[in-house]
């Protein structure tokens, strides 16, 4: 078997029968492809059947001196993944990724704003343009709802059910589900619909969706991030942030507020509570006023 046509047969296997996104699946193969570029660039000519533990280990050496060890754990679980499948499927007897130690990364807590710093965030956003108009809709709908990015530029028309004060959205493995929206956040959205989005004319596939570019087709997640960046720089924000702080954000903020675990698991379409712990993370002040408030010896 050559590589080319494992990593098609595992693409499959990881789309059809996991049900991951594209997104999760390209990170997969741009790892598998990592180390066949190793091997070409150390004229090794070996089938992904054949491959040993002396190979990879050799690989993962020459990849820790570029990358951090966060990387360095996600491509061995992600080589170590592609190898559980040929052994799935017969291809192998044994995984060569079994005895290669992860680095320890322990436990990385997510940045996040304070409200303040999300208000400072949309307050420098140039409403005379209509892009501006659109991107505070942006920023509205993503602290309102837990947007994951990808949630977000691919949400349609059809997916707002504001009477009911909910949104459908189609997560991680094309899962759906339906998130209540802040009538904040709807409040926006009608607007941009209406007073920006009916002036624009959506190309052939973008009719649906709800936020567009100035050409008429649906945003990039690049376009998010820059959007992000742009506004933090304007303001002077010192933290580094994404789209992903902005959900962060939400959650924590949830959870500052009185909201049980169980619920913003679900609202953030996590499928264990323990990813839901990781995400919102608590100051030890706030631990301390919940023991001070809830406990019973006062």
């Amino acid at each position: 078997m050559k590589w080319n046509q494992a990593i098609t047969d595992f693409k499959h296997h990881l789309n059809i029968e996991r049900g991951l996104s594209k997104n999760t699946i390209d990170s997969y193969v741009n790892d598998i492809k990592k180390l066949i570029f190793f091997l070409e660039k150390n004229e090794v000519s070996i089938s992904p059947i054949y491959i040993d533990k002396e190979f990879i280990q050799k690989f993962i050496y020459d990849v820790a001196k570029k990358v951090n060890p966060r990387s360095q754990a996600r491509i061995i679980s992600g080589l170590r993944s592609f190898f559980e499948y040929l052994i799935f499927e017969d291809y192998r007897k044994t995984n060569p990724t079994d005895l290669i130690e992860t680095p320890n990364i322990g436990r990385k807590l997510p940045d996040t704003l304070s409200e303040d710093e999300i208000n400072q965030l949309i307050a420098s956003i140039d409403l005379s343009d209509p892009q501006g108009e659109r991107n505070r809709t942006i920023l509205e709908t993503m602290y309102s709802c837990g947007l994951r990015v990808s949630e977000l530029i691919s949400l349609k028309i059809s997916d707002l059910f504001f009477e009911e004060g909910f949104i459908r959205v189609i997560g991680k493995g094309n899962k759906q589900r339906f998130i209540p929206i802040h009538t904040t956040a709807q409040k926006y959205i009608l607007n941009y619909t209406k007073q920006i989005r009916n002036q624009m004319k959506p190309q052939k596939g973008f009719e649906d969706t709800v936020f567009l570019n100035r050409r008429g087709k649906g945003l990039t997640r690049q376009m998010i991030f820059i959007i992000l960046k742009d506004l933090a720089f304007k303001i002077n924000l010192s933290k580094k942030i994404s789209p992903h702080t902005l959900r962060h954000s939400f959650a924590t903020h949830l959870l500052k507020n009185g909201a049980d675990l169980r619920a913003i698991q679900q609202i953030l379409g996590h499928e264990s509570i323990t990813t839901t712990e990781i995400y919102v993370h608590l100051d030890k002040s706030y631990l301390k006023e919940i023991v001070e408030t809830f406990h019973p010896r006062k």
